[in-house]
Formats: C-alpha cells, structure tokens, sequence
C-alpha cells in the first residue's frame, strides 16, 4: 500500500503520517523507486497510534505503549501506569475548565447584553489580566 491508500485505510492525514515516519513510530519499506510501501503491521500500527492520539495520549506515551504492546513479555501493570498518569493529567484539566467555565458564567450574567458601553466581561477579563500581571 503506498501513503494515500494507508491515508484513506486509517483515517489519518498523509501529513500526520508522514510525521510519525519521521519521528520513528512507523518505518515502512520503501520500493526501488523510494516510495513507501506499507503493510498490514503498517496499518495496524498506525491505527493504535491514532486511538491512543485520541485519547489524548502524547507521542511519547504512544511510543511508550507501541514498546510495551510489541513487548511480549510486558507487564499490565506498565501499561497501566501510563495510563493512570493520563488519567490525573486529563483530571487536572477538567479542573481547570470547570473553573474557568464558573468565572465566565459569573462574567456572562452579570452583563446586561444590551447598547449600553459598559460590559461587565470586558471589565473582569481586565481585572484579571492586571491581578495576573501584577
């Protein structure tokens, strides 16, 4: 299979694909003519690379879950680990939106939505750049 056919089998950009090659998660052969020529590992590969990109795994932790898949001998709870980690990080996120989803509600009610010049949103993203700042 060349790139475009990997493209349209895994859903993936030939970019995003390419990318990858580049860093070393996928080496597909290449032909006499120095064309990539995938295969079903290819293939393969590059589907659980785009699932765990998905799921908002880094490339590093995607290089770190190919080894450990690749790996016969691994231990669950490796693989477990990481995504433990991946857990807490995206928890940490969902924090931080929530927080910022309560200061914009607070910002959106207290405005009036009307023709008047003052805009109580504009007023709070101004107080909290100058707390930040300063």
């Amino acid at each position: 299979m060349n790139i475009g056919d990997i493209a349209r089998i895994t859903k993936l950009p030939a970019k995003t694909i390419r990318y990858y090659e580049d860093i070393g998660l996928v080496n597909p052969a290449r032909d006499d003519n120095a064309y990539r020529r995938f295969n079903d590992s290819d293939v393969h590969k590059l589907g659980f690379i785009g699932r765990a990109r998905s799921l908002g795994f880094t490339i590093e932790d995607c290089r770190a879950l190919l080894a450990l898949y690749e790996d016969k001998d691994r231990a669950s709870a490796d693989v477990k680990q990481i995504a433990q980690h991946h857990l807490a990080l995206i928890d940490v996120k969902i924090a931080e939106l929530k927080a910022m989803r309560t200061a914009l509600g607070h910002l959106s009610e207290s405005c009036a939505g009307d023709h008047r010049p003052d805009c109580p949103i504009l007023e709070g993203l101004s107080v909290s750049s100058q707390t930040k700042s300063g």
